[in-house]
């Protein structure tokens, strides 16, 4: 009997690298001369990050400090959804910048649909938030990953579970 072979897509990220991130972004503000008297704040919640700061100027400068952490911790720049800039009292302006996790239904749908176009002899099943994908062959499983790896979707792809 043949033994089939399988792995997970999933979209996450590690949270503990999120939390140094964002320390690392609060440190560098209260140090920058160009940011220091800002009162900016950065706090990161459950679901989502937010940023309070006088300007857009410096909103845009907290952006790219924190896209920078967050590259060179390894997190993708996907798992960001920056929401509208909102007015805050004073001046002042507000950023919800959501956290992406998991694979919404659209885009699982879309994943199974290119592996079901490309791979013949490859199952893709939907499950919750993740895509399991089997096959009876190993090096099938690799070309699909290394397929997923060019498609360029709207989130962070992981691969899991791999057996």
């Amino acid at each position: 009997m043949a033994s089939t072979f399988s792995f997970d897509i999933v979209s996450d990220f590690d949270r503990q690298e999120l939390v140094n991130a964002v320390d690392q972004v609060v440190r560098e503000i209260k140090g920058r001369y160009d940011l220091k008297d800002t009162a900016t704040t950065v706090e990161l919640g459950e679901q989502s990050i937010d940023v309070n700061t006088d300007s857009e100027f410096t909103l845009d400068a907290v952006q790219n400090i924190l896209r920078e952490k967050a590259a060179k911790r390894n997190l993708s720049q996907k798992i960001f959804d920056f929401g509208q800039v909102e007015s805050a009292s004073g001046n002042r302006v507000r950023q919800e910048i959501k956290l992406k996790k998991g694979i919404s239904q659209d885009i699982a749908k879309q994943i199974s649909k290119l592996i079901r176009d490309e791979f013949k002899k490859i199952q893709a099943s939907i499950q919750g938030d993740a895509v399991r994908v089997s096959a009876k062959s190993k090096d099938e499983l690799q070309a699909v990953i290394q397929r997923l790896k060019q498609e360029d979707l709207p989130v962070a792809l992981q691969f899991t579970n791999y057996r």
